[in-house]
């Protein structure tokens, strides 16, 4: 549970980037490094239970897709069927190696 909320918190840290590019000012800059320590916070308190690789591959390849949708519902990133299906195929990744650790 505390991995996944990790992937929301990496999807929040990478639009808030974005943020700081649109409008560079203190207050994304300061979401920006919150997001980032709570982020690790996270992500170190998860590895405790789950091997080190698989929470690596789950955070980085959901919180991947989860910015990849952002970006396309508010950022208006390309929306095709092909990117559709390559995220599809680093889910089934995720899903493979978490599966796969006994």
């Amino acid at each position: 549970m505390v991995l996944f909320i990790a992937v929301g918190v990496e999807i929040a840290w990478a639009l808030s980037l974005k943020l700081i590019y649109m409008h560079a000012s203190p207050w994304p800059i300061a979401a920006c490094a919150v997001l980032t320590v709570i982020n690790v916070l996270l992500l170190s308190y998860a590895m405790r239970g789950i091997p080190v690789g698989t929470a690596y591959a789950v955070w980085t390849g959901l919180g991947a897709v989860g910015i990849a949708i952002c970006g396309m519902i508010w950022f208006g990133d390309a929306f095709t069927y092909p990117r559709l299906a390559f995220m599809g195929l680093i889910i089934i990744g995720v899903v493979g190696l978490k599966l796969s650790h006994n």
